[in-house]
């Protein structure tokens, strides 16, 4: 196996409505996202068991999208999540950045 340093590179994790997946994948696309991958999944806030068990309560569908890209290019899509997205709101979305030191194949 070869590990190959990678400076600059970061994963980047967008968490979203579901019915901001498309707007969100060309955005991300257009902008040096790589290596896209989406996942599905649903919300985390808990209301309360009699509230569960009853079905009572609407969880919004949420998607994951994880891709790679270059410090300079997280910078562009953060910019455009907070202006066209209002991630800077309240229940509007998470998006986050890991580093990424070394790339094995």
């Amino acid at each position: 196996m070869v590990y190959e340093e990678v400076p600059h590179v970061l994963q980047m994790v967008v968490i979203a409505g579901r019915n901001l997946q498309n707007r969100l994948l060309t955005v991300i696309a257009e902008n040096g996202g790589h290596v896209i991958s989406v996942f599905y999944g649903k919300g985390s806030v808990k209301s309360g068991y009699l509230m569960d068990m009853f079905g009572l309560v609407h969880e919004k569908n949420k998607v994951l999208i994880a891709c790679l890209t270059s410090e300079s290019e997280a910078s562009v899509i953060f910019d455009i999540l907070v202006a066209d997205f209002h991630f800077d709101k309240p229940n509007t979305g998470i998006a986050y950045t890991i580093p990424v030191e070394q790339l094995s194949y």
